[in-house]
């Protein structure tokens, strides 16, 4: 992998900052992982919505744990006042609170939908997405831009050609020119 900013080739692909430039390299390391996609990120004030199955697991919990705060204070009621009705209305609220709880959950767990499933969004891949990437359930990619250059940009930093680049003298060379000046030296 290349830095985008400065051209450097990367040791590996989990480095998270350049090694030149410190241009900070985790979102194009995502970019690359993801096909070029970027995430869509969601506002985080805005209301999360729940499934059904979800919504009935929670309402069944609510019941059962009510009814563990519901039936002993309504049996102590119902022995203080010696009254038949809070006796049926505290066995009626048990029946209702400790085996509805659970059935409940288990009605929302079996037979009511879950949460959607997540996919990722048609977002428009980058521009160095190939053209085979409409196999893979993206969107063909329209010619939006011009077609590029066959030149490289002006602001672009030709890499050096390395076989052109004269090499250091040797060692013999500034010894064979010294000697040279002593013979001329001698013979005048």
């Amino acid at each position: 992998m290349y830095c985008p900013q400065c051209g450097q080739q990367q040791a590996t692909g989990v480095i998270r900052f350049c090694s030149r430039c410190g241009f900070p390299l985790d979102g194009v390391i995502h970019l690359l992982g993801n096909a070029g996609i970027l995430p869509v990120y969601h506002d985080p004030t805005e209301p999360v919505q729940i499934s059904a199955r979800r919504k009935g697991v929670k309402q069944g919990g609510m019941l059962l744990l009510g009814g563990a705060v519901l039936v002993p204070l309504v049996g102590i009621l119902a022995d203080y006042s010696n009254s038949t009705f809070l006796e049926i209305l505290t066995a009626f609220a048990a029946v209702i609170c400790f085996l509805g709880g659970p059935l409940r959950m288990l009605y929302a767990g079996l037979f009511e939908e879950g949460a959607p499933k997540r996919s990722l969004p048609m977002a428009q891949p980058f521009v160095g997405a190939p053209p085979h990437s409409a196999q893979f359930g993206m969107p063909p990619r329209h010619a939006a831009l011009p077609p590029q250059s066959a030149q490289r940009p002006a602001q672009w930093r030709q890499r050096p050609v390395t076989a052109e680049l004269a090499g250091p003298p040797s060692v013999t060379e500034g010894t064979t020119r010294l000697l040279d000046k002593e013979d001329r030296a001698e013979r005048k």
